[in-house]
């Protein structure tokens, strides 16, 4: 899965960051700007100090440290959960990251995200996530599970099955659904939602599709859109948008 690639020096490291930013972000106006006001970054910057206290065994100045990060940016990252280089967490407010957790290079990661545990045991109980995966705000990726390189979690899914490359993922529980074209690593992110199909809506048309053909056959006429049953529960209504 996830390998994840460390920037040559301090300063390579920050300069990714900051691009990283400027190519996905088109608020973004300057480096300058990017470096000195975008919680995202700055909570990436503090982790990457945290991190490496903490592999040094130093972990109650690596905690004090991200929880000092915590309360300056809104963004949670346990010291002991593994970032690759180009992580761009956009907005950033209430993103959590696990201690176990695992991001792959040039991920995005909008507000409301969480890589959590759905175990109390120690060792691995949080995600790794490949590279160039795009997850959408408010989305859940919990357990020990794999998110494949280039796959797209939409806005508010929750995934708590490993999903392969290229996976696009939708629901509560998440669906994945087949992509039209793979992304690649030339690609720019996934980030429309709108272009995401609801794959419930569509089970639910087909249901509905399905009760007019039996109607149809055994009352010799379809139901009417909108129309109430005896117990007042409506089938469909004309503004029905699937």
């Amino acid at each position: 899965m996830a390998r994840i690639r460390r920037p040559g020096s301090v300063l390579e490291a920050l300069r990714r960051d900051i691009d990283c930013v400027l190519q996905r972000d088109p608020a973004a106006r300057s480096g300058w700007e990017v470096a000195l006001l975008y919680p995202g970054v700055h909570a990436v910057w503090a982790h990457r100090v945290s991190h490496r206290l903490w592999e040094r065994g130093a972990h109650l100045p690596a905690r004090a440290l991200s929880q000092a990060a915590r309360w300056a940016t809104g963004i949670e990252i346990h010291p002991g959960a593994r970032l690759g280089s180009g992580l761009f967490i956009d907005h950033g407010s209430g993103v959590v990251i696990g201690e176990t957790a695992v991001v792959g290079s040039d991920v995005t990661i909008y507000h409301g995200v969480t890589l959590g545990g759905t175990s109390l045991a120690h060792g691995k109980r949080h995600p790794t996530v490949g590279d160039r995966v795009t997850i959408g705000a408010g989305a859940k990726v919990l357990g020990a599970i794999d998110v494949g390189h280039d796959s797209r979690i939409g806005a508010n899914s929750v995934v708590v099955k490993s999903v392969g490359d290229n996976s696009v993922v939708v629901g509560v529980p998440g669906q994945v659904l087949a992509r039209t074209r793979e992304h690649t690593a030339a690609d720019l992110p996934d980030l429309d939602n709108a272009t995401v199909p609801d794959p419930v809506g569509r089970a639910v048309r087909s249901l509905l599709d399905r009760v007019d053909r039996l109607e149809t056959t055994v009352l010799g006429q379809p139901r009417q859109a909108g129309r109430d049953d005896a117990d007042g529960f409506v089938w469909e209504t004309p503004d029905y948008s699937i």
